[in-house]
C-alpha cells in the first residue's frame, strides 16, 4: 500500500501542464488558471460542460455536482440515460457527445474533457466540436505523452502513467482541488462583501 501511494503521489506532483502552442506551465500555474476560468464562467452567463467515459464519466459527474452545489456555477454532463442511449443507438457511440456538444455548447463556455488514454474517439470529437463552438478547452489525460487529446486543449493536464487507477485518481484529485479552491474563493468573496 505504501509503495502504491508513494508512486501515486510522485505521479500527481509530476503532472505536466501545457497551454496553447505547447507552452509549459507549473502545476500551480495551470490549476490557478482553471480556477480563474471557473470563476469567470460563474460570474458571467456561460456554463461549464464536462465529458468522460467510464471512470472518467464518474469523475466529471462528481465535478459537475461540486461546481453546481459548492461553487454556484452552471455546469452540465451528457450522461442522462434515455438521451445517451437514443443518440448512441441512432448515431453510434463515437458521435454521441459530439452531437450533445453541438446542441448545447456556446461561445465562451468552458469545456472539460477527461480521458485516461486521450484517444477516445467520442471525447475527441466532442472536444473538437467545443472548440468549433468557441469554447475554451481544458483536457485531462494520461497514457501516451503524445495522445491526441493533449494536443488540442487550451490548457492540458497530463499524468505520465499507463495505469488507469493512477491516472483516474490523479484526475480526481486535480479536479477536487480546482472545485475546492473555487468554492473557497467564492465563500471568501461573499464573507468580505458581508463585512463591508
Amino acid at each position: 500500500m505504501t509503495d502504491y501511494l508513494n508512486k501515486l503521489s510522485e505521479l500527481m506532483l509530476a503532472t505536466e501542464v501545457t497551454g496553447e502552442d505547447d507552452t509549459t506551465l507549473s502545476l500551480d500555474q495551470g490549476a490557478a488558471k482553471v480556477v480563474d476560468m471557473i470563476l469567470e464562467v460563474r460570474s458571467g452567463s456561460q456554463k461549464i460542460i464536462l465529458v468522460g467515459n467510464g471512470g472518467s464519466s464518474a469523475i466529471v459527474s462528481h465535478v459537475q455536482n461540486d461546481l453546481c452545489k459548492a461553487v454556484g456555477a452552471r455546469a452540465m454532463v451528457f450522461t442522462e440515460q434515455p438521451l445517451l442511449t437514443a443518440l448512441t443507438n441512432d448515431l453510434g457511440y463515437d458521435y454521441v457527445y459530439e452531437k450533445c456538444t453541438e446542441l448545447w455548447a456556446e461561445a465562451g463556455d468552458l469545456f472539460l474533457a477527461v480521458s485516461s488514454s486521450g484517444k477516445s474517439e467520442n471525447i475527441l470529437r466532442a472536444a473538437r466540436a467545443a472548440l468549433n463552438s468557441g469554447c475554451r478547452l481544458i483536457t485531462l489525460s494520461g497514457f501516451d505523452s503524445d495522445n491526441p487529446l493533449r494536443q488540442i486543449g487550451n490548457l492540458n493536464f497530463y499524468v505520465n502513467s499507463n495505469v488507469y487507477g493512477y491516472v483516474e485518481t490523479a484526475h480526481a484529485a486535480l479536479t477536487h482541488f480546482m472545485t475546492d479552491k473555487a468554492m473557497m474563493m467564492v465563500r471568501n468573496h461573499s464573507l468580505n462583501n458581508t463585512k463591508a
